[in-house]
């Protein structure tokens, strides 16, 4: 089905990311009734969305925020006033004052962590520590995104954690997924529960992390609240989910132009939409983000490999077919562009970051900001 125009294009500037705020209450009351019916909360991952503009209505939905270190704590505390959770990867000395002040609950990644804090989680009655789990279980497709990969830096695995000391420690946390399906998921609790079921015995909490694809269209939300019951039954647990892609899943877009079309042995558009700079993804990934209106290549009568602005070679979008020609000033509209690229976007080469909309249910438009110079200049020295 192709996706209709959007009713803006023409009138933000360019380029532009859009949060279509209907699409985005959609997903939150999908959210919202798995929290209801299962007893788990739902905390808002600001690795993948953090456009706080919105969070006052994301915290009419859901229990609170998920951050990855202070920054994103405090962000959260500030802007959400709502549960906020915090893993990081390693807490630096001159931080964690105030990371364990922010957060309700601070997850650590490793023994060696834990033993050099754990002297002072008496100086933060009102936090909650946990320790993150590896499970060694991959199911994710991309090396890139799985942090049950042989090697991983993520997590402590059983072997680790046999005999370790756990007084202070009130929950587990887990996190091995990346935009997949229910049954990716139920695989991974059957080995969390086969390796660290007799410590959830003795935990108030378990994390299971982000990564799941709960709004998308086809997703078993039965199974998962069904999990979730069961856990919390087998093992009297509080349950926590910390998705970020489905919150924002197709709640958004970016809007770009075509500035100069030039030769190369194909047609080639240069837009003011760049793949390194305003959505790196579609290189790391990699991923071919869909466009409102285009095919792929030779579907349909005129194709054309999409490029950036910036001076990397391999700033390439993709090769897509349009039904009728491009031409200099043509608006193209990215779709599902608010989780992952935001919080990414870069001012590499000096090109100025999309402005940032919402097109609010009632079908006004509500430009919230827009980028230059300065943006530009306050992160250089």
């Amino acid at each position: 089905m192709t996706e209709p125009a959007r009713p803006y294009q023409e009138l933000v500037p360019s380029p532009c990311f859009v949060l279509e705020e209907e699409r985005l209450l959609r997903n939150l009351a999908i959210l919202a009734d798995v929290q209801q019916r299962s007893s788990a909360k739902v905390l808002l991952a600001l690795k993948a969305f953090a456009m706080f503009s919105v969070f006052d209505r994301v915290a009419q939905y859901l229990s609170g925020a998920a951050a990855s270190g202070l920054n994103e704590a405090r962000l959260a505390r500030e802007e959400m006033q709502k549960e906020v959770h915090t893993f990081a990867a390693a807490i630096k000395e001159e931080e964690f004052a105030e990371l364990a002040a922010l957060s309700d609950c601070l997850i650590f990644n490793s023994f060696s962590q834990w033993r050099r804090y754990q002297g002072r989680i008496r100086d933060y009655p009102q936090t909650r520590f946990g320790m993150r789990i590896n499970p060694c279980h991959s199911e994710g497709a991309v090396p890139i995104y799985d942090p049950c990969a042989p090697g991983s830096r993520l997590g402590v695995t059983l072997p680790e954690f046999r005999g370790a000391d756990l007084a202070g420690i009130s929950g587990l946390h887990f996190h091995t997924l990346c935009e997949q399906d229910f049954a990716p998921l139920a695989r991974t609790v059957a080995k969390v529960e086969e390796q660290f079921g007799a410590y959830l015995a003795g935990m108030e909490w378990l994390n299971l992390g982000g990564g799941h694809h709960i709004t998308r269209s086809g997703y078993d939300v039965d199974g998962l609240v069904q999990l979730l019951c069961g856990l919390r039954d087998r093992y009297g647990l509080q349950l926590y989910l910390e998705p970020g892609e489905a919150i924002s899943y197709q709640a958004g877009t970016l809007v770009g132009e075509v500035v100069d079309i030039v030769r190369n042995g194909m047609e080639i558009a240069i837009l003011d939409v760049s793949a390194a700079t305003h959505m790196p993804d579609v290189l790391e990934m990699p991923y071919r983000p869909e466009i409102v209106g285009a095919a792929a290549a030779g579907r349909k009568e005129y194709t054309y490999r999409l490029a950036g602005p910036s001076c990397l070679a391999g700033d390439i979008i993709g090769d897509y077919s349009f039904s009728t020609p491009l031409a200099v000033g043509r608006r193209l509209v990215f779709t599902d562009m608010m989780h992952y690229t935001m919080v990414k976007t870069t001012t590499f080469n000096g090109i100025n970051l999309p402005a940032i909309a919402i097109w609010r249910t009632h079908g006004e438009l509500e430009m919230v900001k827009e980028f230059g110079y300065e943006d530009f200049k306050g992160r250089l020295s």
